[in-house]
């Protein structure tokens, strides 16, 4: 292990970042807000008793601003945090150039706290203070624990959610696409349960968590959202007639 760090600069590299942009919270946030905001204004408006031709219209109508909207709020909530990140690193780069042997030290105590000790722990702080970048990204990865966000991530990300929000909007809509108002109302809540559920399933397995817990946990928390709608739409309508 020494001799690999004394052989140059390159066989040491600042830790490797992990990705910010997490596609599959992408998906949950576009996709259960969509499903959850539609199913929810679906069986508010049929309980409400109103048409479910006008419901469709105007379900249609809905995915598509909303969609957009949360696109919108996801570039705008994650390009904050890379404006964050630009400010830290910023702030390390300056730090580095006015007070170097402060910060080599504080290099010197991360790796100290990781088990380097001696000529190997001199051998990996002289490594990375070497590099500018290197120590930059090494400050900002072990010191602050912040992950790079990048442009592309920032534009994919906006992307996901939309398509995510516009696919989840339709899923409790398609039913009244179909059939009548009590079996369309049935087949939403139905099909809204088992894509929440196989949601809450395919997060527990692709991080961790039990998948019984988790995709219960997903149906909860939609389907209670989506019944708050379905009682506000009773008593508008108990109120009205």
């Amino acid at each position: 292990m020494r001799a690999s760090v004394g052989r140059g600069k390159s066989n040491l590299q600042a830790p490797e970042q992990p990705k910010t942009n997490n596609s599959l919270r992408d998906v949950i946030l576009g996709g259960q807000d969509g499903l959850v905001n539609m199913l929810g204004i679906a069986l508010g408006v049929v309980a409400a008793g109103g048409s479910t031709h006008v419901l469709v219209v105007a379900g249609i109508a809905a995915a598509i601003t909303e969609s957009i909207s949360m696109g919108a709020v996801a570039y705008t909530s994650f390009g904050s945090d890379r404006d964050f990140y630009l400010a830290e690193k910023r702030r390390e780069q300056n730090e580095i150039a006015m007070r170097p042997e402060e910060e080599r030290e504080e290099i010197r105590q991360i790796y100290a706290t990781k088990g380097f000790e001696g000529q190997l722990l001199d051998d990996v702080v002289s490594t990375i203070t070497s590099n500018r970048e290197t120590w930059v990204g090494t400050m900002m990865n072990e010191e602050l624990h912040l992950p790079p966000v990048e442009q592309q991530s920032l534009v994919k990300s906006a992307l996901v959610v939309t398509i995510a929000t516009l696919v989840g909007h339709f899923i409790p809509l398609l039913p009244f696409m179909i059939v009548a108002r009590m079996p369309a109302i049935i087949g939403a809540i139905a099909l809204s349960a088992v894509t929440l559920f196989a949601v809450g399933v395919y997060s527990a397995k692709s991080l961790v968590g039990d998948w019984r817990k988790s995709g219960l946990q997903m149906v909860a928390i939609g389907l209670g959202a989506a019944a708050l709608g379905f009682l506000i739409g009773r008593l508008l309508h108990t109120a009205g007639g």
